[in-house]
């Protein structure tokens, strides 16, 4: 039979903000009190509440209520409207101020709050402007539960219930009922299939104008999200109906309308009809707009210059070859540059040249790099302060708490104040990244941009550094010749080998780059594990941290999670001194190694000075990051990482979906990264992504070795496999329309 006790909220034990299951202590008028377990979408201490449940025996905590049903209501006497308000519930009232607000006011307290609130100036203490807030609060508590009830019929979560509360006021009754599709327009975390289902709840029609445009919407930022600033129209029609299962000719008229609203651009070129959405077409028309700015031609006489580059030669005792000799011409002539080559071709010898002839000019240079691990390699090998291009442009938290918008102190009205930008791992950035990057640079600044093309393109939106290249529109000078240092390593000669097309040797003569042909899948996993735990890391004189397993695939035998769930178990079992915690992908233990998986412009971290103190502090934690679990606290509720340059970043439990484990990542997560030394399982997959630009990354990720574990016969398949997922991007046709 069930129980029915009224009582005042006196204290949450536990309370998972997500689904709102509640740990709480209930107190009666008699001041009995039993602790309550159930779902209580939206309660504060303090509030009444009646409570529907049974009684069970708990076996550590004792008696206790399962809640079956709830219902706030108004206090009854002048204690529970004194604790209520003396809770904390409504900011500004404390315990005593809610004594004396209670002690005037008596049983009618509540009334003169919610319908009088300016009466609560006859209390001492309470100022006009005190007394009006007082009243908004109240009343916004009340609006705040009432919504969080109607939502949570649509299966939408507490959080969720709380954003769109936040966005739309009591204006979302009515967006609920006549255009759910908004929410996934407007709300950070409502996608396109919540929405739908919401919409079907409510009884919106499958051909409704608000579903098909969401659809369009939906369909176009899932392609940014696999790298595309626009998709083919005829693509996007077959994504879109197979979406909204409905015929492509409904589609025709709402793509007109959205092209009129300006939500989508529409363009045919290079024989082929494209969509757009209008936030990527603009990006990319803008960038190729700054660019061209500042590409700015500088007269600099030619015997001069070869003088300055020979007089550099000899100070720093080196020997440029001709390519390299230009690009630092190049540089000194051109406002824009782009330095490209492979692995060994001497890049950095070059950017180092490049630096010291703009030193020497009396000009201030700033490096940067789009990953911690590429800064800081930067700053290893020129030996000048290099920087994220998120730290470099100052990125701050956003105002509107979303995780997925950055915003940068730096940008066209607070622009970088220097004479040089130089950028490493340009194929890393991507089209959002750059546009940020060119409005915080001025006419008149230099700016040089140095990748490998060859490398997998950024896993953002947008081809930047190709796009640039193939306008022909900016100085590029590609670096070819293989240098005698770097001539010794297999890694980088097999490197070349494979990105011109050339079968390597896997005959294990070489000292850094090894074939272990296998052919079953659990022999493979079982030479991984030996390689990490004994193997590798006295070879190259690392810890197992440091040596990454490279996979083509997220899925599979051979695939990122089943990988991680078995090293995980061999390179960090469980022990009774190591706190682990459940996530998405299993367990997270303390000293697991881990990723991020999506921009977090809001993730605050810092950096102690290791005496204790904190010396550098900052936000934003980005897709690729890779750190150790230093601490899972149960009682705080939160997990500690520890990510590059001393990072340290807590995570509530309820954010831990943003980490993965990372012992396995795949091939594209690697971009911009070196490790001592790469292990790459490969035996069979899908012949798109089985290719030669894939294996080339891999391979150029390793600095010491390279060992391949698997079909020797796949690896040569990949060499010849010059096929590449098709990225559609148009920077290049928008400076050439500029």
């Amino acid at each position: 039979m069930a129980e029915v006790i009224e009582g005042y909220v006196e204290r949450i034990v536990y309370r998972n903000p997500d689904n709102g299951y509640t740990v709480l202590e209930l107190t009666n008028e008699d001041d009995f009190n039993i602790t309550c377990v159930g779902i209580f979408p939206f309660i504060n201490e303090g509030e009444f509440v009646e409570v529907s449940g049974t009684i069970t025996e708990h076996p550590v905590y004792g008696e206790q209520i399962k809640v079956a049903g709830f219902q706030i209501k108004e206090p009854k006497d002048d204690v529970s409207m004194e604790r209520y308000l003396g809770s904390g519930a409504i900011k500004g009232i404390g315990p005593k101020l809610a004594t004396r607000i209670v002690k005037k006011f008596k049983k009618d307290t509540f009334r003169v709050i919610e319908e009088e609130p300016e009466r609560l100036v006859e209390v001492k203490g309470i100022s006009e402007r005190i007394a009006r807030e007082i009243g908004v609060q109240f009343e916004e508590k009340r609006e705040l539960r009432s919504a969080m009830m109607f939502l949570q019929q649509y299966g939408i979560s507490n959080n969720l219930s709380v954003k769109i509360y936040q966005s739309y006021g009591p204006k979302l009754y009515d967006i609920i009922k006549q255009n759910p599709y908004k929410l996934a327009e407007d709300i950070a975390g409502v996608g396109f299939k919540l929405a739908d289902e919401i919409a079907t709840k409510v009884g919106i029609g499958s051909d409704s104008d608000f579903r098909i445009k969401a659809g369009i919407i939906y369909s176009l930022q899932q392609a940014n999200a696999m790298g595309h600033t626009f998709l083919p129209k005829a693509v996007l029609l077959k994504e879109v109906t197979d979406l909204l299962l409905l015929e492509p000719e409904l589609l025709e008229g709402h793509l007109t309308q959205m092209m009129l609203d300006k939500r989508i651009v529409y363009k045919e070129e290079q024989n082929q009809k494209r969509v757009y959405a209008s936030t990527f077409y603009y990006m990319e028309m803008n960038c190729a707009r700054m660019l061209l700015d500042l590409n700015m031609r500088y007269e600099v006489k030619e015997e001069i210059l070869e003088k300055r580059i020979s007089q550099l030669e000899e100070n720093n005792q080196i020997e440029l070859d001709e390519l390299q000799k230009k690009a630092v011409a190049e540089a000194a002539k051109n406002g824009v540059l782009v330095v490209t080559g492979g692995p060994g071709t001497g890049k950095t010898t070059t950017i180092n040249t490049i630096i010291k002839f703009f030193e020497s000019e009396g000009m201030e240079i700033l490096l940067a790099a789009p990953t911690g691990r590429a800064a800081k390699r930067m700053k290893e090998t020129t030996g000048y302060e290099a920087q994220t291009v998120h730290r470099l442009l100052e990125l701050k938290a956003a105002v509107d708490d979303d995780s997925t918008s950055m915003q940068f102190e730096k940008n066209e009205t607070n622009p970088l104040e220097t004479d040089v930008v130089i950028i490493d791992e340009m194929s890393m950035v991507d089209i959002q990244l750059f546009y940020a990057l060119l409005k915080s640079i001025m006419v008149g600044t230099r700016l040089i941009l140095v990748g490998d093309v060859s490398q997998l393109p950024s896993v953002g939106p947008g081809n930047v550094l190709k796009d640039v290249i193939r306008s022909n529109q900016f100085p590029v000078v590609k670096l070819s010749k293989i240098f005698r240092q770097a001539a010794e390593s297999d890694i980088i000669l097999n490197a070349h080998k494979i990105n011109e097309g050339k079968q390597i040797a896997l005959d294990n003569k070489s000292k850094d780059f090894f074939m272990l042909k296998r052919t079953d899948v659990n022999q493979i996993i079982s030479v991984v594990i030996q390689l990490i735990k004994d193997k590798m890391p006295k070879y190259v004189n690392a810890s197992i941290y440091d040596i990454q397993v490279l996979t083509p695939m997220r899925k599979g035998e051979l695939g990122v999670e089943r990988l991680n769930q078995i090293l995980q178990q061999y390179l960090n079992p469980p022990e009774t001194s190591k706190r682990e915690k459940e996530f998405a992908q299993g367990i997270l233990r303390e000293g697991d190694k881990v990723m991020q998986i999506k921009n977090n412009y809001q993730m605050e971290w810092e950096i102690s000075n290791g005496r204790g103190f904190l010396s550098e502090k900052g936000c934003g934690v980005f897709n690729g990051d890779c750190g150790i679990v230093r601490e899972i606290n149960f009682f705080a509720e939160t997990v500690t990482v520890e990510f590059e340059e001393n990072k340290r970043v807590e995570y509530r439990f309820r954010e831990m979906d943003e980490l993965e484990l990372a012992y396995a990542i795949t091939i594209h997560k690697s971009q911009g990264s070196e490790y001592p030394a790469v292990v790459m399982p490969i035996l069979s997959g899908p012949r798109m992504l089985f290719n030669r630009n894939l294996l080339y990354t891999a391979v150029t990720r390793a600095k010491k070795c390279v060992t391949i574990v698997g079909s020797d016969q796949m690896v040569l398949h990949m060499i010849k496999n010059e096929s590449e997922q098709k990225r559609y991007s148009s920077l290049d046709l928008r400076i050439l329309e500029m």
